[in-house]
């Protein structure tokens, strides 16, 4: 195999991007290219500036699996590593499918990066000289390394509910944003999108930070939930308190523990609480907040082919800012 002289990194983080352009190993960190969606990826393909590609799966304009299947189809030269926070083992199976060499997840080992490169013989003999690592033509601000961190949580809430379920989950790009007490209720109102809805709350804390986790389930999910789970019986009032509890489990604590793992920040969680069920999102926060600004991800997941979804809402307490920032800063080092 020729030794191959251009990289290209397709993610819509810019600190997925650092990331892995810190984990280059020499030899293969000369000339770079960065994309940010995998339309603008497929371009830099097409002319030469990426005979291997470090693909992320979930981006907006054009995700992975969209992207591989161009490359298919046009047989276009290079050679496709996804780089993903979705690790569900259908996600891994279903690109392995579709032509990518190797499947790894983030956050990126530059250990597991030099394997792959040596296994495939990409680094050929002396590396070239490099005036700066491509890593430094990177800007991140704090709401993107949020996002990203959000997506590798929610990965691992993915997997987790995908091997419960034993489905695939269908995981869109987490949303990041400041937003004050009035916004709040606005953002439920959407997430409910006029349906009623079962929630269920848990706090936590940890050095320096703290707030609240909101699991909102669609109220059709139940049905298809307790089939998923193979429940026996009647779908009666105990069942799907059951189902609701044994699910926000799940996903609150793989969500959470997936920030707190990136983070370096140890966090536990309260004891959780039901918000409501079969309610009006209007209906899930009563009375006047004790905030007035917070930092809220949100993160949606789907079963695909069943009618069962969930959003989360991970509300960090605005004090909890300059410790996050700090960690954010230390990825970054």
């Amino acid at each position: 195999m020729r030794v191959p002289t251009s990289v290209l990194i397709c993610d819509d983080s810019a600190l997925a991007r650092k990331q892995m352009a810190r984990a280059l190993p020499p030899g293969l960190d000369g000339a770079v290219t960065f994309a940010s969606n995998g339309a603008e990826g497929l371009e830099a393909i097409r002319a030469g500036r990426g005979e291997v590609l470090f693909l992320d799966l979930n981006m907006p304009v054009m995700d992975g699996y969209e992207v591989l299947a161009a490359i298919r189809h046009e047989d276009l030269p290079t050679l496709p590593i996804v780089v993903s926070g979705d690790i569900q083992p259908e996600a891994r199976q279903r690109v392995m499918g579709l032509g990518a060499l190797e499947f790894i997840r983030k956050p990126v080992d530059a250990d597991e990066i030099r394997r792959i490169a040596e296994k495939y013989g990409l680094l050929g003999g002396e590396p070239a000289a490099s005036a700066a690592s491509p890593a430094a033509e990177v800007t991140v601000d704090r709401f993107d390394g949020y996002r990203e961190i959000a997506n590798v949580a929610m990965g691992r809430a993915a997997d987790l509910l995908a091997r419960l379920l034993d489905a695939f989950v269908i995981m869109p790009v987490p949303n990041v944003n400041m937003i004050e007490a009035a916004e709040l209720r606005m953002a439920l109102a959407a997430v409910g999108d006029g349906q009623r809805v079962s929630a269920v709350c848990q706090g936590f804390i940890g050095p320096g930070v703290a707030g609240e986790v909101l699991l909102i389930f669609n109220e059709n999910s139940f049905r298809d939930m307790a089939d998923l789970m193979h429940h026996e019986g009647e779908l009666d009032d105990a069942a799907e308190m059951e189902l609701l509890m044994d699910t926000s489990s799940v996903v609150t604590s793989a969500c959470l523990s997936g920030i707190a793992e990136q983070l370096d920040l140890p966090m536990s969680l309260g004891h959780p609480m039901v918000l409501g069920r079969h309610v009006d999102t209007g209906e899930l926060l009563a009375g006047e907040l004790q905030w007035k600004q917070t930092l809220a991800v949100e993160m949606s997941l789907a079963i695909e082919n069943r009618n069962v979804s969930c959003d989360s809402l991970i509300l960090f307490t605005e004090d909890s800012l300059p410790t996050l920032d700090e960690r954010i800063g230390i990825l970054l080092e």
